[in-house]
């Protein structure tokens, strides 16, 4: 039985890396903790409680949860550290050597991180030992782990943390074991909560005053597995919730972008001309060998499908550089597709070899060195198509939705084709946040990545 007297009082500091997934459950996680009488820490205080939800999608993810542990531990001495997330599920008995780590909580067992954090607390709220194996020194904090490998279960998430966005979590898990990635085995297989549970969200979201949500999810298109439900039902359902003004779906396989979701959206009354779309690579040959579900030729029909409908939509593109086969002459091919395609931005990653992973197969090696020369020039292709495409909209009216801004600092927003907006800090007004505000669109900021408002 969880003992909510217990969490009164306490503070608790979060981290959170990756994916907006992983941001939509911690920020509901916080939500779950403050309903149990705990606040977050405040800038400069020491937390009783520490979360770090972590990603492992390359090694430098990795690298960067373990800075983060060791930081919050660091900065929070005597705090309970739980670490979850999946490098918490991949790497579960490293995390818990870390020294000050008390809790490993793998992807099946999050879900239920308050009744784990309940068990180690006592009446008066002081911690119980947490008892577990050493380390292999005998030195370090006691830790134990919880963590299945067969992940089934999905937990719920919509929350906005201290953003004006929601982030509605409607699926978890993949079942396409592409070559490069881990995930399938960081968080499952491909599940979903029904759309019944997922519209009351929605509209529970409307009552506290949101405007925009964000659906969030490891493969999103595969929605349904499940319960035998569809995305595009999902999407026509959620575009009825009414007081919900703004839906963007964060990343969707090309493959599992149908037509008719795509008429959909250029119809619909809340779900904006933004589409996030992974390609990974233009080049048929590596597309083969990592293993995906779609040709060059399939994903440039999708673009084209979209900017006949919708002319001034934002696409961004995730493409990977340097997995193993990438050829000179492949990333050519790729370069080459990219430059031509009508696309607005693209998320370029360098591959990292993951162990487990089937690429390690594949013997044409690329060095870090061309890595690096090869993402250079794909981040500036994308800086030119960005800029390209804010330009077009300058002098255009649009409609704003404005997001908190830290005092003192400009204020920013998205149009509904997700072009940023900026208001300079001496304009920004905190009556603006979560506001949709029809402004003209000025001159890109100094930076380039932003335009001006103009009202």
């Amino acid at each position: 039985m969880i003992n909510s007297s217990a969490f009164q009082g306490k503070k608790a500091a979060y981290c959170t890396l990756g994916c907006k997934l992983n941001f939509s459950e911690t920020s509901t996680f916080g939500k779950l903790l403050q309903e149990m009488g705990v606040r977050t820490a405040e800038k400069g205080e020491q937390a009783d409680i520490c979360l770090i939800n972590t990603c492992s999608v390359t090694e430098v993810a990795d690298h960067k949860c373990r800075q983060a542990i060791h930081r919050m531990v660091r900065q929070h001495p005597g705090a309970f550290v739980v670490v979850t997330g999946c490098y918490a599920q991949l790497e579960a008995e490293a995390v818990a050597k870390i020294e000050g780590v008390d809790l490993v909580l793998g992807s099946d067992e999050k879900a239920q991180l308050i009744q784990f954090l309940s068990e180690k607390l006592d009446q008066r709220g002081e911690w119980r030992e947490v008892r577990g194996e050493r380390n292999d020194e005998g030195q370090g904090t006691p830790y134990y782990i919880k963590k299945t490998k067969d992940i089934k279960s999905f937990a719920p998430s919509c929350s906005r943390g201290n953003r004006t966005r929601y982030f509605l979590k409607v699926q978890d898990g993949c079942d396409y074991f592409c070559t490069y990635c881990t995930i399938p085995y960081a968080r499952g297989f491909s599940r979903n909560p029904t759309i019944a549970s997922l519209v009351a969200q929605a509209e529970e979201a409307a009552r506290e005053g949101g405007k925009e949500i964000v659906l969030t999810g490891v493969n999103i298109g595969d929605f349904g597995k499940t319960t035998g439900e569809r995305f595009i039902d999902l999407v026509q359902a959620l575009d009825r919730v009414e007081g919900i003004s703004r839906y963007r779906i964060s990343s969707l396989e090309p493959d599992l972008l149908s037509d008719e979701l795509i008429a959909f959206c250029a119809e619909s009354r809340a779900f904006m001309p933004h589409f996030h779309i992974p390609l990974q690579s233009g080049s048929d040959t590596v597309l083969k060998l990592m293993h995906r579900h779609y040709d060059a030729k399939l994903f440039a029909d999708k673009i084209h499908r979209i900017k006949a409908l919708m002319p001034d939509a934002f696409i961004g593109v995730d493409v990977m550089v340097g997995c193993r086969g990438e050829t000179p002459e492949c990333f050519e091919e790729t370069y080459t597709f990219l430059n031509d395609l009508d696309v607005t931005q693209l998320h370029v990653f360098p591959y990292s070899e993951r162990p487990g992973t089937s690429a390690l197969s594949i013997p044409y090696v690329v060095s870090d060195k061309d890595k690096k020369l090869r993402s250079k020039r794909l981040l500036d292709l994308s800086d030119e198509k960005t800029e390209a495409f804010y330009r077009r909209h300058i002098g255009q009216e649009a409609e704003v939705l404005f997001e908190k801004a830290t005092r003192g600092r400009a204020m920013h927003g998205f149009t509904r084709n997700y072009i940023r907006v900026e208001l300079p800090a001496k304009d920004a007004d905190p009556a603006l946040d979560n506001q949709l505000v029809k402004v003209r669109l000025g001159e890109l900021t100094p930076d380039r990545q932003a335009l001006k408002v103009c009202f």
